[in-house]
């Protein structure tokens, strides 16, 4: 009984550094760093009207968005389609009939999937 007391005031006293979700963390935070060329790439992308749809709790999201490092992931427009997220645009998602997450658009085509940042560059005609 004494162990299981210990063990619970334990638990208690330090925080779980990656439950950021029982904290009403409603999004995900990138924590790779980010390229010269990727940072490129992804300031293009936004100027030239690539929008990536996403939902915080969809893992493909997470490892799309670490493919561009966070410097570079705050220069995308992204739309947030998860309902109870912080930044939600639910129902832009659901005008645009998004069926999965990551989904691209570009030049008015929807693609779903985790792109690497080489087919990126070239579905976009972006030049290093």
């Amino acid at each position: 009984m004494k162990r299981l007391l210990i063990t619970l005031l334990a638990f208690l006293t330090f925080p779980n550094v990656y439950s950021s979700h029982l904290n009403n963390q409603r999004k995900f935070i990138v924590t790779s760093e980010s390229t010269k060329e990727s940072i490129e790439l992804a300031k293009y992308l936004k100027n030239n009207g690539v929008v990536k749809y996403s939902a915080y709790w969809c893992p493909n999201c997470l490892n799309q968005s670490e493919l561009f490092g966070k410097q570079a992931y705050s220069e995308l427009n992204v739309v947030e389609c998860a309902r109870d997220s912080l930044d939600s645009q639910t129902q832009l998602c659901i005008d645009k009939k998004i069926k999965g997450f990551p989904t691209w658009e570009i030049n008015g085509r929807l693609i779903l999937g985790v792109l690497s940042l080489k087919e990126l560059s070239k579905l976009t005609g972006f030049k290093n």
